[in-house]
């Protein structure tokens, strides 16, 4: 059964600018139909991941107001704590057994960790994971996704120790149809050229991404790539248009028992229903007919391709995005 779900990480900057607090967003992604939340704890938890016996008690009440069920936490492994040096192994190793310790006293079994964390944490973590009945996952996250070489690593310790408290998730990131409009109006005033987005949209349009492209000719740019550069600005924000893969939905075939939540990435809810980059539907019909049972988790990113001097629209879009996940998986599975 796919189930709904709300990642806080969506309505940000609501919580950062205390339009609403913690309380209020959980009310209100209840009332807009989700069934479980994901919460990044640094966010929005005091002093995570040492947070108080008060904490977890007013995280439990909020828990028993809304019903919500409390899905996955999502934990960044800051590898940079100090000037001089990056944390040594048994560091990294000693914060995500923290981090796995705050996950069990908040009720949540499962975290998520950001991609690139190496793979040589899976081993020693699975003793607590077990204790805890916390799974860890690596996020497979576009420009970070199945071709990259700490992915596969990760994904490669997973298998062979075949435990159900280690596997993966999956940001919708890799199934862009389309590059998305929000991000194009944003970069381009910003300075961007058009020609750039011009050349991006005709990969788009033939089935492929600037991230496979680039791939295929060993990083160098094409020439079309080459004659849409007009600045030294384009030059320097071309390579952060590879972080929208436009994937067949059979990639997730081989790593579908390792697969524990999915983030439905969105950019943009349009008036007529979809998202504009992305085919729910269709994805969500692939998940149903491969029997994934878990939940889809909305991630609202189009908050940061806010234009200046307009309405950050946050609340709206992560309301759009449930009534029409809850449209299809309605006609999908009944």
């Amino acid at each position: 059964m796919i189930r709904t779900c709300v990642s806080l990480y969506s309505l940000q900057d609501e919580y950062l600018n205390k339009r609403m607090n913690l309380r209020d967003i959980m009310h209100f992604v209840k009332e807009n139909g989700a069934e479980g939340v994901e919460i990044l704890p640094d966010q929005m938890l005091k002093n995570a991941p040492d947070i108080s016996d008060d904490t977890v008690k007013q995280w439990e009440q909020i828990l028993d107001e809304t019903g919500l069920k409390p899905v996955i936490a999502d934990v960044f492994l800051n590898t940079n704590l100090y000037k001089n040096r990056t944390l040594t192994r048994r560091e990294c190793i000693d914060l995500l057994i923290k981090e796995i310790k705050q996950a069990a006293r908040l009720g949540i079994h499962l975290i998520r960790l950001v991609s690139m964390v190496p793979y040589w944490v899976i081993e020693p973590l699975l003793p607590y994971c077990e204790k805890y009945d916390v799974a860890i996952a690596i996020e497979v996250h576009a420009a970070m996704a199945f071709d990259i070489p700490e992915t596969k690593a990760f994904i490669d310790e997973v298998k062979r120790l075949n435990s159900r408290y280690a596997g993966i998730v999956i940001d919708t990131g890799i199934f862009c149809r389309r590059f998305p409009r929000v991000v194009r109006a944003y970069e381009t005033f910003n300075g961007t050229s058009p020609q750039v987005f011009d050349y991006i949209d005709t990969l788009f349009e033939k089935g492929t991404d600037l991230h496979a492209v680039l791939r295929e000719n060993g990083g160098k740019y094409p020439p079309e790539l080459e004659a849409a550069i007009q600045s030294d600005h384009d030059r320097m924000f071309v390579p952060l248009c590879d972080g929208y893969e436009n994937l067949d939905y059979s990639v997730l075939d081989e790593y579908m028992p390792y697969i524990k939540h999915f983030h439905f990435k969105m950019f943009e809810m349009t008036p007529e229903g979809p998202e504009y980059s992305m085919d729910y539907r269709s994805l969500l019909q692939y998940l149903h007919e491969h029997d994934y049972d878990g939940y889809v988790s909305t991630e609202y990113e189009g908050n940061r391709f806010t234009l200046p001097g307009h309405k950050m629209m946050e609340k709206e879009n992560v309301a759009a995005q449930l009534s029409y996940i809850r449209a299809c998986l309605k006609e999908i599975q009944g």
